[in-house]
């Protein structure tokens, strides 16, 4: 047995080991896959895993990430940082190796992955970020910017419609340095893909716009071969289809059982035996240490020559060379005192605040990249004098995704992961729902996508309840680590945007379709989630009046109702309670002080945000249910978002509090 082979099967038993031990996991994929992975590896792959940051490394997506069992055995192997004591670890609490790969936590792991698809879809975002650097960057001589993004699929990843979203884009977009190996093997948990799967998947990502190439996926040499000719391919990208047998070697081998369970500890030892592997359980043998050796020092010198071309452009290009630090820095000096200078006396729709607001940021922000579903003059968010991305120009900084939700959510994660670019996304916020999961995954990551949703409530009027969000913005607040800003004017809408910017956590900004009134003047005090905009007459307000968005606007005219009533109230604006809740505990207080019960809370959504701050005497004014098809006006009239109402309801709240006294 040679010593490729030899390492091969390290990378398979101790993949079984993790598992066997761990009581739960994926061998399928381990056992099937690893010649792939082990070829990427140990022949193609640029590295470094004493620096697994080297920017001009190449990136490696698990897209099938149950399969991580198969990757930390290669991150072991190969000298990153998972220890034995790791591998023995795997899937348990706090340890370096989880059940799926997780961006941030795992030395070498590129992109959080698991929910299948979207890991294919990262691997676009790369790609497009990989180009676009290379385009504003690269001079003659000097490729900066110049790597590979390879990724791993199965069938599962492209019977997802997110899988298909994704190839279509990068093979209309002409990304040649994206090379995704399919895992073929033609199992899923619930058997073979026969009567499931039929299409030809070869035609179908020809048809694509891919270069595919099809190969024996446990024939090192012809692996090898058809990597090279991905590589050549300069303006497709390739997909290399890896004919494989899940469980490989095992007693369970081509079967379902072998995908998602323990091998039991019998077929591990079988498994030994039939790959002639003796080397002590989690280790690999002292063999294969040449082969693993080469590789890593392959990414050193690949490192080394990395950092002397850089300072060879420092000195033939120092702009340039200033810039591109700059961009992978993110550097928002300057940014908030432009937004200050902005005009925010001019009655807009947000939609169109926002698109003030982000061209503004674009001039300091160069690297501000993304685009919409296809609804960009409608979402008002390309980003003036940047042009568009495409096959023939790398220049722009404009992405049109199409009609595709789901893979843009996880094509902006990519971006984002990637690094050198700040990616945001754009569409309808009715339809955030076809990208929740990759928003999700956003959070998880704890990376500043920035999402613009726009026609955010009844106010979309005419289009009826299949384009009026509803139980979106609620949707979108259970996530952890999601920061969601629904700004009422421009300077809402300014700090909005600066937060999206500078945080480090994913950002929905939620504008209207409709043209807003102007309430604030001062960025700063929305900056801080909620504060008080008009406050009483009085000490202590009567009541008060708490609202987002475009009910902002009724509130203020709700309090000039009871006003003339003798009521005297407060209104509050609450453009984020993610940042809201975040401020001092004094700060929260002195805005929305305990000691006023009669509260009302208005925004055109599910009332579920609200319970908190209404209490027990308050009211909220809500969306109880869908909208309908009818004049905006007309729609907030009949669903009770008027001055009146709400001026009623604020009654109703003092009644029931001096009653209960």
């Amino acid at each position: 047995m040679d010593r490729f082979e030899t390492a091969v099967n390290a990378a398979r038993v101790i993949s079984a080991e993790m598992i066997e031990k761990a009581k739960s996991g994926h061998p399928g994929l381990p056992l099937g896959a690893a010649t792939i992975a082990l070829t990427l590896y140990s022949d193609f792959l640029k590295f470094n895993p004493k620096n697994p940051s080297f920017f001009d490394r190449d990136r490696f997506v698990l897209s099938s990430g149950h399969g991580s069992a198969l990757l930390y055995s290669l991150l072991y192997m190969f000298g990153y940082k998972i220890s034995k004591s790791d591998l023995e670890n795997f899937r348990q609490t706090g340890s370096l190796t989880p059940g799926h790969p997780e961006f941030k936590h795992t030395p070498g792991v590129e992109v959080s992955t698991g929910p299948l698809g979207q890991g294919l879809a990262n691997a676009v975002g790369m790609a497009i970020a990989e180009r676009r650097l290379a385009a504003e960057f690269n001079r003659e001589g000097y490729d900066i910017v110049d790597h590979y993004t390879y990724a791993l699929c199965g069938e599962g990843c492209l019977m997802e419609g997110i899988g298909y979203e994704a190839c279509s884009l990068a093979g209309s977009l002409g990304l040649g340095k994206l090379i995704l190996f399919y895992d073929c093997n033609k199992i899923t948990i619930e058997g073979t893909t026969d009567g499931v799967f039929d299409e030809d998947i070869a035609a179908r990502q020809k048809a694509l716009g891919w270069q595919v190439l099809e190969v024996d996926g446990n024939n090192h040499d012809a692996i090898k071969r058809a990597v090279k000719k991905a590589q050549a391919e300069k303006d497709k990208p390739s997909m290399i289809i890896c004919h494989t047998v899940i469980g490989y070697g095992s007693a369970l081998a081509g079967s379902a059982k072998s995908h998602g369970a323990p091998l039991g500890e019998e077929n591990v030892r079988k498994l030994r035996e039939t790959l002639n592997y003796t080397a002590p359980a989690f280790e690999y043998p002292s063999e294969i240490k040449p082969l693993l050796t080469k590789a890593i020092n392959r990414g050193k010198k690949a490192e080394k020559a990395w950092k002397e071309l850089f300072a060879n452009y420092e000195t033939a290009y120092p702009e340039l060379a200033a810039k591109f630090n700059l961009w992978l820095k993110n550097d928002f000096s300057g940014v908030k005192e432009d937004l200050e200078k902005l005009d925010f006396s001019i009655e807009y729709a947000t939609r169109k605040s926002g698109n003030v607001v982000m061209n503004a940021i674009a001039k300091k922000v160069e690297n501000l990249m993304g685009g919409s579903a296809d609804l960009a003059p409608s979402n008002l968010t390309f980003i003036d004098g940047k042009g568009k991305f495409t096959k023939t120009d790398r220049s722009g900084n404009n992405i049109q995704y199409g009609i595709r939700e789901h893979a843009m959510g996880a094509i902006v994660n990519g971006i984002l992961c990637h690094g050198g670019l700040r990616g945001f996304s754009s569409t309808f916020f009715v339809f955030s729902d076809y990208m929740k999961n990759a928003v999700r995954m956003a959070a998880i990551m704890d990376i500043p996508a920035v999402y613009v949703f726009t026609h955010d409530s009844i106010g979309v009027g005419e289009d009826g309840p299949t384009h009026q969000p509803v139980e979106q913005l609620i949707a979108l607040r259970s996530i952890p680590n999601v920061i969601v800003y629904r700004p009422c004017d421009t300077a809402e809408t300014a700090a909005a945007w600066y937060t999206a910017i500078t945080t480090t956590h994913p950002t929905a900004i939620c504008l209207s379709r409709q043209k807003l009134g102007v309430n604030c003047l001062d960025m700063n005090l929305a900056l801080k989630g909620g504060y008080v905009l008009v406050d009483s007459d009085k000490k202590t307000p009567d009541c008060i009046l708490i609202a987002s968005g475009s009910e902002v606007d009724v509130a203020v005219k709700a309090r000039e109702v009871l006003k003339a009533e003798g009521i005297d109230a407060r209104v509050v604006s609450m453009p984020s309670i993610e940042v809201f809740e975040a401020q001092s505990e004094k700060y929260k207080q002195s805005v929305l002080p305990r000691g006023v019960k009669a509260r009302v809370c208005i925004e055109a959504a599910s009332p579920y945000s609200w319970y908190k701050y209404a209490g027990d005497y308050g009211k909220i004014v809500a969306m109880e249910s869908f909208g309908l098809s009818g004049k905006p006006s007309e729609l907030f009239a009949r669903f009770g978002f008027t001055p009146e109402n709400v001026a009623e309801k604020a009654k109703q709240s003092i009644a029931a509090l001096k009653e209960d006294r």
